[in-house]
């Protein structure tokens, strides 16, 4: 079964091998860049409700052909692309209530 509405997930190695679930949130586009906000995933319901809601932002690159995710290790870009993403989360969650009659 389909499910149009299950959300879009992206499985992550860390250092050491780890795997680690991601919900992608967003994709900017910018400047021949792409940068991805990412909520971390719990298989585990009490994980979720004690998780502080904190998500990331990676850059996707390519290198040796692959394509990869890389931390955003620039402050200033960090805090720019931060006030983009929560601008768009906003804006997607009032046309959400705006669609359920709130």
């Amino acid at each position: 079964m389909d499910n149009e509405f299950a959300p879009d997930l992206l499985t992550l190695l860390d250092d050491d091998g780890k795997e680690h679930i991601f919900e992608i949130l967003d994709v900017i586009e910018e400047d021949d860049r792409c940068f991805l906000a990412l909520l971390p995933s719990y298989d585990d319901a009490e994980d979720s409700v004690e998780s502080p809601g904190e998500y990331y932002i990676f850059e996707s690159i390519e290198e040796d052909g692959e394509e990869q995710l890389v931390e955003v290790d620039d402050d200033t870009l960090i805090d720019r692309l931060a006030e983009i993403f929560e601008e768009r989360f906003e804006s997607l969650f009032d046309d959400e209530d705006e669609d359920n009659g709130l």
